[in-house]
């Protein structure tokens, strides 16, 4: 009798030990999968640049495309007049000079600054359609650094976690820019 509760101790004990030790694993695996986010970088063919391009169809003509564009600029950027180098009315084109902040995230989960990110962003409109080109990423330091080095980098964890900040930060200007240029459907004022 004694030998039995002994042996349901040992198993119950051996139980949890496992349940324990299957916790810690799962939650290693949740955190590796935290900092070692993998992002995926579109690179031009020909330029052999980090570049994120797309012509989106949208019903209107080219000036009425700018000048939505111009109205998502605006509500978009602190100071879109800092932000905007070109305005082309005529020729149906934007561009805009940005940055933006990355960080160093430790284990722990505390961010750092880890520099400034400078793109290029040029909007191009045409009857029923525009595009948009982010392009000419930088880290911005003393002299430039393009983002291109961290692809193949030998410390591909940590550019790895730069280029996904980088991915996920450049998709949600994007999600916006798509989201802005919709046109926005007038309500007459029936009183």
């Amino acid at each position: 009798m004694f030998c039995n509760k002994l042996n349901l101790l040992k198993n119950h004990i051996m139980k949890k030990q496992l349940l324990i030790s299957g916790l810690f694993l799962l939650t290693i695996i949740a955190t590796k999968g935290l900092f070692a986010q993998s992002a995926n970088i579109p690179v031009d063919e020909d330029t052999k640049l980090i570049t994120y391009k797309e012509v989106i169809q949208q019903p209107g003509d080219a000036d009425k495309l700018y000048l939505t564009a111009i109205s998502w600029v605006n509500s978009f950027y602190n100071n879109p007049n800092e932000v905007t180098t070109t305005r082309d009315r005529e020729n149906g084109k934007l561009v805009l000079d940005h940055r933006f902040k990355i960080f160093n995230i430790d284990k722990s989960g505390l961010k750092t600054d880890a520099g400034v990110i400078k793109y290029n962003l040029k909007l191009e409109f045409k009857p029923d359609r525009y595009r948009y080109t982010f392009t000419d990423f930088n880290l911005q330091a003393t002299s430039k650094f393009p983002l291109e080095r961290w692809l193949n980098a030998n410390n591909s964890t940590q550019y790895e976690n730069f280029l996904y900040q980088v991915d996920t930060t450049v998709n949600g200007i994007i999600k916006s820019i798509k989201k802005g240029m919709v046109p926005k459907i007038e309500k007459p004022d029936e009183w």
